[in-house]
């Protein structure tokens, strides 16, 4: 992906949806489910992505359906939960989760806070991505490596988890506290990261977050932090970074590098259901709907760049250009009960009792 493509992004989706012919039939909903839900009036989302990335989203569902005012509320993913679960316990929480944290997001349906949804078309979605037509995958964000151009040469930018190990084993001196990665202990969606990167390669993620221990690496609990280091200089290079975040800043700011490893890659997508108690439930149903339609798939893929997850979607930031770029290299993470194993209190404590070993070595 090119700057030059994402500064063509406003274009391009103004023609798809008017190519395709996008009005308010874009949205499979009859009559009776839209007069519902605008009488409700209003939706409450409570979601981990930045409300700036995806106000063109927004302000399309709200001008589909006028009378309908969304209240989107931005916030860390264990913030979410910690929250939802607060107030689901005395009433009414939020009408829609969507989380990046994806595991989360399934303890909480597997916990009883949803409600199914059955999608108008759910033929251009993987198989993966719905789980008891209460939990839905709405994006295919890879995960990344990211990098300083100006600090980094393209030689040292690793191909594979075990080349990243060996760079930073035999340049120590280099990436001595230059190193940064999500803090498991604090970020949700940072724990789920870096327990699917173990379950995929046991042995080469622990290689590889010991060799980051020794080089003295920086855990942060956002994306937005990470990257402001890297740009700066303060830290070369970042592990298990929101592909979908990194590329849209490297568009703006040359000295930002993108790469994605060809052993594996993890894919990320962010998980949406709808909350047994929402207030708002057919405003909420309708929300759902929007967001894996097309019309609204488009807007993620060309707008707030996250890569759409429906197959019909078209462009750079889509699941088939991704798996065009990355082939057998993609390992999506599926929605399912799998998420929940390292949230087992017992192997949750294990883990992170073997990620402070590797952390701070003696």
């Amino acid at each position: 992906m090119t700057s030059s493509n994402l500064k063509r992004r406003p274009l391009l989706v103004a023609l798809a949806l008017a190519g395709l012919g996008f009005g308010q039939a874009g949205v499979a909903q009859t009559a009776a489910d839209i007069s519902k839900a605008k009488a409700e009036g209003t939706l409450v989302v409570y979601s981990t992505t930045d409300q700036k990335q995806v106000s063109s989203l927004i302000k399309d569902f709200e001008s589909l359906y006028p009378g309908i005012k969304v209240e989107y509320h931005d916030m860390n993913s264990t913030e979410i939960y910690n929250r939802f679960i607060s107030e689901s316990a005395v009433g009414a929480s939020a009408d829609v989760v969507w989380s990046s944290a994806m595991d989360h997001a399934i303890k909480l349906v597997n916990d009883g806070y949803a409600q199914p949804h059955k999608l108008s078309d759910a033929s251009k979605l993987p198989d993966w991505a719905i789980w008891k037509n209460e939990a839905f995958g709405t994006t295919f964000e890879p995960i990344a490596i990211v990098y300083n151009k100006r600090l980094v040469d393209p030689s040292e930018v690793p191909k594979t988890h075990a080349e990243f190990t060996k760079l930073l084993s035999s340049k120590q001196a280099k990436f001595q506290g230059k190193v940064t990665t999500y803090d498991p202990e604090k970020s949700g969606v940072g724990f789920m990261l870096h327990s699917q990167d173990a379950m995929a390669s046991s042995a080469g993620f622990w290689d590889l977050a010991k060799a980051m221990g020794q080089a003295g690496m920086r855990v942060q609990t956002s994306v937005g932090t990470m990257l402001e280091r890297i740009v700066s200089g303060e830290n070369l290079i970042g592990y298990n970074m929101i592909g979908s975040y990194a590329l849209v800043r490297a568009a703006k700011d040359p000295s930002i590098g993108v790469a994605f490893t060809q052993d594996y890659n993890l894919v990320l997508s962010r998980v949406t259901f709808i909350a047994k108690k929402a207030a708002h439930p057919a405003a909420a149903h309708l929300w759902v709907e929007y967001v894996l339609s097309q019309r609204g798939q488009t807007l993620i893929a060309n707008q707030a760049d996250l890569f759409a997850i429906r197959s019909d979607v078209q462009g750079e930031t889509t699941i088939s250009a991704l798996k065009a770029r990355l082939g057998n290299a993609i390992k999506p993470i599926p929605i399912s009960p799998a998420l929940l194993t390292y949230l087992d209190q017992s192997k949750r404590l294990e883990f992170l009792k073997q990620w402070n070993a590797v952390k701070a070595p003696k």
